[in-house]
């Protein structure tokens, strides 16, 4: 049993984050003790997981509430899950491709600028230099 504080520890996630996500539906299954506390059990800590992927992939909070919503509804609702969480990977790696990119050019960038120092050379690069 875990509390928000315990929770935010363990999965990198604000505690304000967390209890906004549960304020607005996305932990349905977390019980709470007898002062109100919200009890988080090793399964429940899974499900923040998966909120958090679709969350750090972009998932807007309607579509996750919608995939929450499927989940509550059980086996009948696989075929759709599996379809949000198959465009989700798509999504992701497409960030991920991106992503790649970006680093080419920050190493190209790094790799410039340790060469400038180490030869102590002229940045002609930079507009302001011309």
């Amino acid at each position: 049993m875990y509390t928000i504080k315990e929770v935010s520890e363990k999965t990198e996630i604000s505690e304000h984050t967390l209890r906004f996500w549960a304020k607005i539906g996305f932990f349905p299954f977390v019980k709470r003790d007898k002062n109100n506390i919200r009890i988080f059990e090793d399964a429940d800590i899974e499900w923040v997981k998966i909120v958090k992927c679709l969350r750090g992939v972009g998932i807007d909070n309607k579509s996750i509430k919608k995939y929450i919503e499927l989940c509550i509804k059980g086996d009948s609702t696989i075929k759709e899950r599996y379809d949000i969480i198959k465009r989700t990977k798509e999504k992701a790696l497409l960030q991920l491709q991106e992503l790649n990119k970006q680093l080419e050019l920050l190493d190209y960038k790094e790799k410039y600028y340790k060469d400038l120092i180490k030869t102590n050379s002229k940045d002609i690069w930079n507009p302001m230099n011309k």
